[in-house]
């Protein structure tokens, strides 16, 4: 049995074959991870911010499949000069957009990028001690979605291990 290739459009193919802002950043604000490395896709964010909540610059590294580096990229692209409350809006759907549309099989990575996202900033105000009252208290949807896979890759990596 053969596989058929997903039909990625021209846009998230040049994102994944040419990623804006890959790369670890020395100096970031605050650094979020999502996903797991064990039997899935995995982000990490890294954001500079100034005094004024503004995100000065954004980079990227990934562990997936060209949806998962191309919603990656075009989200830091999406965010630079954006203040903390304007990024938190960004949706997946957003970001789908933003790609030229993804898979419906591969939704999960831009859910999973602006899950990031929303951990960075929400570690951002935690960090700090500070709780804007825009920052709802209950998780959003991505972070929600974040979490599940999480613990999804965790209880199939265990079961594989048991396996062996």
């Amino acid at each position: 049995m053969s596989r058929m290739p997903l039909p990625y459009n021209p846009k998230v193919l040049e994102l994944f074959r040419n990623p804006k802002n890959l790369g670890k950043m020395e100096d970031a604000t605050i650094v979020a991870v999502a996903g797991n490395p064990a039997c899935g896709d995995m982000i990490t964010f890294y954001l500079k911010i100034s005094d004024q909540d503004i995100i000065e610059k954004a980079s990227f590294e990934s562990y997936g499949c060209a949806a998962n580096i191309a919603t990656a990229s075009i989200v830091t692209e999406m965010i630079k000069g954006m203040k903390l409350e304007d990024a938190w809006n960004i949706t997946w759907k957003s970001v789908a957009e933003a790609v030229g549309g993804l898979p419906s099989i591969k939704f999960h990575c831009g859910i999973l990028a602006v899950g990031a996202l929303k951990r960075a900033i929400r570690a951002y105000y935690r960090n700090k001690g500070l709780f804007p009252n825009w920052l709802p208290g209950e998780l959003s949807f991505e972070e929600k979605q974040a979490l599940e896979e999480e613990e999804l890759a965790r209880i199939l990596s265990k079961r594989m291990r048991t396996e062996e």
